[in-house]
C-alpha cells in the first residue's frame, strides 16, 4: 500500500522509481538485499517494507513482528550504507510513543514511558530502527531521516481479518455483514479507544517534502490532525458500506492504547497538510475493496 503509493508520488515529480515486491526480493534475506542495492545504486531510498498486522495478530507473534522488523530495516540500512545512499527515509509508526504519552503526542515524547503491551514488539522494532539511522548520522554522518506517521489507509490495504489493522478490517467485517444480512457485528473492546487516521496518498505527499526539506536526527510526526473513537469510525463506515445492522462491542476484548493523537506541528510548518478527509478515504478505500480484494475472492 506504502509503497504503491511513494511510487505514485515520486513519479509525479519526475522521479525514476524502483520498488520490488516481497515475492520479488526477500528483505530477509541480507545478501539479497546488499546486491540489489549496490547494483541500483540509488539517490535516495524510502523505507516502507515492514511486517504490520491488527491488535490481535501484534498480540499473538510478538516474535514475528520483532525479529522480521529488526531483519527488514537493519539489511536495509547496512546496505543503504555499503551502496552510499546519500538520502534515506525511515518510516516508523506513531505506535513508538509511550501509552500514556501526553496528548498531542510531540515527538519528545519518544522514550519517556512504557510502551503499549499490545504492540510493544512491533514498537520496539520501529524505534531499534530509527535509533539506528541516528546511529548512521552521528558516526557516518549521513544524511538520514526518519518520519512517524499514524495510522494509515487507502487502496491497496491488507483486509484480511487475521492481521489487518482496524478500518480496513472494519470495512470487509461490515460489507460482509451486510451481504450476508447479519443483524448485528460485534468488535473488541469499548468503542472508546481514540484514533488518527491519514491517507496513504497524503503520506506519500510528506514523504517527498521531507526528502527535499528536512534534514535532522529528530524523527518527525506526520498526522491528519483530526481523531475519531473506534465506535463513531464503525458507524462511519457502516454508513459507506451501507450496513443497517446493529454495531456491538465487547468489552472483555483488547481495547489497545486509548488515545494516540500525534503532533504534527513540525511538518504543518513546512507547508504539507492533509487534503484527504477520512469519509472520502473511506468511500475510495471501499470501492478499491470491491473492485480489486473482492475481485479476487
Amino acid at each position: 500500500m506504502v509503497g504503491s503509493a511513494l511510487a505514485t508520488e515520486a513519479l509525479k515529480h519526475g522521479v525514476d522509481v524502483v520498488g520490488k515486491s516481497s515475492k520479488a526480493l526477500d528483505l530477509t534475506d541480507r545478501a539479497s538485499v546488499f546486491k540489489e542495492l549496490s547494483e541500483v545504486l540509488p539517490d535516495a531510498l524510502i523505507i516502507s517494507a515492514a511486517k504490520v498486522g491488527g491488535i490481535g495478530a501484534n498480540f499473538a507473534y510478538p516474535v514475528d513482528f520483532l525479529s522480521v522488523n529488526l531483519q527488514i530495516q537493519t539489511n536495509l540500512l547496512d546496505a543503504a550504507h555499503a551502496a552510499n545512499v546519500n538520502r534515506v527515509l525511515f518510516l516508523g509508526s506513531s505506535c513508538i510513543y509511550p501509552k500514556y504519552a501526553s496528548q498531542p503526542i510531540a515527538e519528545s515524547s519518544l522514550l519517556t514511558g512504557p510502551l503499549e503491551s499490545t504492540n510493544e514488539a512491533y514498537a520496539i522494532a520501529k524505534i531499534a530502527g530509527l535509533k539506528l539511522v541516528q546511529a548512521y548520522r552521528q558516526q557516518f554522518g549521513k544524511s538520514w531521516i526518519s518520519a512517524m506517521p499514524t495510522n494509515l489507509y487507502g487502496p491497496r490495504d491488507n483486509f484480511d481479518l487475521e492481521n489487518a489493522h482496524v478500518l480496513p478490517a472494519l470495512i470487509n467485517r461490515m460489507h460482509f455483514a451486510k451481504v450476508q444480512n447479519h443483524q448485528s457485528v460485534s468488535l473488541w473492546g469499548d468503542g472508546t479507544a481514540l484514533r488518527e487516521f491519514l491517507h496513504v496518498q497524503d503520506l506519500a505527499r510528506a514523504c517527498m517534502l521531507l526528502l527535499n526539506d528536512y534534514d535532522s536526527d529528530i524523527p518527525i510526526n506526520i498526522g491528519s490532525g483530526n481523531e475519531i473513537s473506534i465506535h463513531n469510525l464503525a458507524k462511519q463506515i457502516a454508513q459507506v458500506v451501507g450496513y443497517k445492522g446493529e454495531v456491538t462491542f465487547e468489552d472483555s476484548k483488547l481495547n489497545g492504547t486509548p488515545r494516540k493523537f500525534l503532533n504534527s506541528t513540525m511538518i504543518l510548518n513546512k507547508g504539507w497538510k492533509p487534503q484527504i478527509s477520512l469519509h472520502e478515504g473511506i468511500r475510495t478505500t471501499y470501492a478499491w475493496f470491491l473492485e480489486n480484494y473482492m475481485g479476487r475472492q
